[in-house]
């Protein structure tokens, strides 16, 4: 009966870890990594999701905004197999798009308007940050391994 409870948990099952680089340079446009699955039980996995989001706050306080954006996605929808006590190394072409909003159109524009429209976003609270995130459906289980990193974009 534990057992049952522990893999539907996902405990003592699958691991996944995201291996990237610290910064991506914005406009190559993809993102290369690696996705890192360990089990201590041999395990199926019947699918992953990689997706890139932009977390876009802006605001102070009380009156603070966040809306996140979906900047790429991709899917491996074949099964995999995960041996027991051995790591899998999966590698991963992530392809990604920025959306800029007017204002950042202007700041990369003009050295003295894009001056005026820092202070204005610094003032505002404007703020992206940005995420890579995997998930994997492991057969059998309710709560899915997953991996969620900050990456730096210059």
């Amino acid at each position: 009966m534990l057992k049952k409870v522990k893999d539907w948990l996902g405990i003592e099952g699958v691991k996944l870890a995201l291996i990237l680089p610290e910064k991506i340079k914005e406009e190559i446009g993809e993102v290369e990594g690696v996705i890192r699955l360990f089990s201590k039980n041999e395990q199926k996995i019947s699918s992953i999701k990689v997706r890139m989001v932009e977390r876009y706050s802006r605001g102070r306080k009380n009156e603070k905004l966040t809306d996140e954006y979906q900047l790429g996605e991709i899917q491996f929808k074949k099964a995999i197999t995960i041996p027991a006590e051995k790591p899998l190394d999966i590698a991963f072409t992530l392809p990604y798009s920025l959306s800029k909003s007017e204002m950042d159109e202007l700041e990369d524009s003009s050295l003295l308007i894009g001056g005026l429209i820092k202070i204005a976003k610094k003032f505002q609270g404007v703020k992206s940050e940005y995420y890579i995130q995997a998930e994997a459906k492991v057969a059998g289980t309710g709560l899915n391994p997953f991996d969620k990193q900050l990456i730096e974009l210059e």
